[in-house]
């Protein structure tokens, strides 16, 4: 099972949101590429990127610090927030990012995201950030009034890497992965899902390690490794036993 540190950036900087609300950001590391090689140092495989205020305006905007943490690392990128046309995802794809996360356009031009998934092979993600069952949009910001499962069916088939499963609620605030529902998920799938959302200790994945059979092949932590509370040589070596 993979584990993503992530790094989510606000105007130019390393922040961690509480339950997706940008006004409630801390700000962990002012340089993102700093971040980015003390997670390579400390031994992942991956890094989870996500322009947070891209996500809102529906374009890249923290174009710099992306294309600095790039550069900064030879970790593989995964990267979402804001790409939402061809010409986005392209760009970034050849500008040496792995994975593109595609949230928004999911519901908003679901025949361009199955067509990404078509063209890259192996390098889409499909973001599906969920809020009491319903899908979020637009940075967390509106409710689609969508189900989360009833979404993640329609790419079933499409080849996407991936799903991606936020648990708003439980994102930045230390509640705990949302374990039941992201096993119900990838129970209910044949793409892998990636858990986001409330990894707060050790026991949390330990937890999803447990339900790996179920199609979990990843989970995405942020702050809980920012303040010490999951040491990184212990949580990579119960994820990869």
């Amino acid at each position: 099972m993979i584990l993503f540190p992530a790094i989510d950036l606000k105007d130019g900087v390393c922040v961690r949101l509480l339950r997706g609300n940008l006004n409630q950001a801390t700000i962990f590391n002012i340089n993102p590429a700093d971040q980015a090689r003390e997670f390579q140092e400390q031994g992942f495989d991956w890094l989870h990127l996500v322009d947070l205020n891209g996500a809102v305006e529906g374009r890249s905007v923290n174009v710099e610090a992306v294309t600095e943490v790039i550069k900064a690392t030879e970790m593989p990128v995964q990267l979402g927030g804001g790409i939402r046309t061809r010409e986005a995802l392209d760009r970034w794809l050849d500008a040496g990012v792995q994975r593109a996360v595609l949230g928004t356009a999911a519901l908003a031009d679901p025949d361009f995201v199955h067509q990404a998934c078509a063209d890259y092979p192996g390098q889409i993600v499909v973001a599906i950030d969920s809020r009491d069952g319903n899908v979020s949009i637009e940075g967390w910001t509106k409710d689609s009034g969508v189900r989360a499962l009833d979404l993640a069916l329609r790419f079933e088939d499409s080849g996407a890497a991936a799903i991606l499963y936020t648990d708003i609620n439980r994102d930045g605030a230390m509640a705990g992965v949302n374990v039941e529902s992201t096993v119900d998920l990838a129970f209910a799938l044949t793409t892998p899902v990636i858990a986001s959302g409330g990894v707060a200790s050790i026991d949390d994945l330990i937890a999803l390690k447990a339900s790996e059979s179920s199609g979990v092949e990843g989970v995405i932590c942020g702050r809980a490794l920012y303040d010490g509370r999951v040491d990184p040589t212990q949580a990579l070596s119960v994820l990869r036993g």
